[in-house]
């Protein structure tokens, strides 16, 4: 088959549109993107410091056990404040937070009743604030 140069014109001009419908679809999409997209520059150091994130190792924290479950502290302060309390205490606060025990539930895991069970806690807690606060009352 033999190319004619009207077949030639005709090759070109379909060549040349769809060049044009890719560049300019291609500039619809990025003027679209743009829309959406949000330098770094711009963002307020508030919103920059969501779109980090900081790796946490076992060796980061300190870490209490009680009746086969652990409580992991990160902070210094609090660890040594937590650490500084009698195991009795530590046992209950950490059987609350970490499972989630309601006082009667504890009671029948450390062998007391659900009332000690609610005077040891609320008492720890209390110790707790006290070291953490420096003795100051709010």
């Amino acid at each position: 088959m033999k190319v004619t140069p009207d077949d030639y014109g005709r090759r070109c001009q379909f060549d040349h549109f769809c060049k044009l419908v890719l560049y300019v679809d291609y500039f619809r999409e990025r003027k679209r993107q743009r829309g959406w997209e949000t330098s770094f520059e711009t963002l307020p150091l508030s919103e920059l410091d969501t779109l980090c994130t900081i790796d946490q190792y076992p060796s980061d924290s300190f870490i209490f056990p009680a009746y086969g479950c652990e409580l992991q502290i990160s902070d210094g302060l609090v660890a040594a404040a937590f650490a500084s309390l009698p195991q009795p205490g530590q046992s209950i606060l950490i059987l609350h937070c970490v499972l989630e025990l309601t006082d009667g539930e504890i009671g029948a895991v450390v062998g007391m009743s659900r009332s000690a069970v609610q005077r040891h806690r609320t008492k720890t807690l209390e110790t707790m604030r006290t070291r953490l606060t420096g003795g100051i009352a709010e």
